[in-house]
């Protein structure tokens, strides 16, 4: 996956279907119910070390030092040394399966899968392979840490899921997605680069939908008072033909 070409810059401040892929995992949780009464919080600074960064409403951190790349739709940040949105990097996406052409990873519970890792789960993406591209895959797993859902910053509890998958020539490499459902937004780690295991979490956790969700609100409303005036005017003209 090529860098995305607009909007890159270095961070150097401070600063949610049908059958289930097993029996013996926790069914998926409604919707709702990975969602919590959260009152509204005094927004927090991002700590030390990090950049809010903010898409489409998104506010999530970066680490210092990471450089990031933004485009319409998906947001990436990339780890020292990579010069590609896929290795090691983690991607923000707002309106996620909406966007998408397979309306994944909301589709058939995608994100609950063996397969579910990707839209397209057949090309081997570990360190050696991610750039050829021409390694097939051999298995994947589904793994749950704890009951599946991580909380944000925001209190939301988004759907947790990581993937261990094999390639055709024993290769091996992990895929974590937090993605929340209701709101259609994921955090996506592409190729996990184990050196930044635990900071991809740290990165999850600080995802604030807070504004995002207000604005989904307010193009709703505004569409609902267009669509109203359409019928209003509708029915004028209506009235007028009749009058004739």
């Amino acid at each position: 996956m090529a860098a995305l070409a607009a909007g890159a810059l270095a961070m150097t401040g401070c600063s949610d279907d049908s059958d289930s892929a097993s029996s013996e995992r926790p069914p998926v949780p409604k919707p709702e119910a990975t969602y919590g009464g959260v009152l509204e919080a005094a927004e927090a600074p991002a700590p030390a070390g990090f950049t809010q960064l903010n898409i489409e409403g998104v506010k999530i951190n970066a680490p210092q030092g990471w450089e990031v790349d933004q485009g319409e739709g998906m947001l990436c940040m990339r780890p020292p040394g990579q010069d590609t949105c896929g290795y090691g990097a983690v991607e923000v996406r707002p309106k996620a399966a909406q966007r998408h052409p397979d309306n994944w990873p909301k589709r058939d519970s995608s994100f609950h899968k063996d397969d579910g890792w990707a839209a397209d789960p057949t090309t081997c993406r570990s360190l050696t392979t991610a750039e050829a591209g021409n390694v097939g895959i051999k298995e994947s797993t589904l793994h749950l840490i704890g009951d599946g859902l991580t909380t944000h910053a925001d209190g939301l509890k988004s759907h947790y899921s990581t993937w261990k998958v094999t390639c055709e020539n024993d290769d091996t490499f992990e895929v974590r997605l937090w993605f929340l459902p209701e709101s259609d937004v994921l955090v996506y780690v592409w190729s996990v680069d184990q050196r930044y295991d635990s900071l991809y979490l740290t990165i999850a956790e600080s995802m604030d939908v807070t504004e995002y969700k207000q604005r989904i609100r307010e193009e709703e409303e505004r569409r609902n008072r267009d669509r109203d005036r359409d019928n209003d005017r509708d029915q004028d003209q209506g009235d007028n033909q009749d009058d004739d």
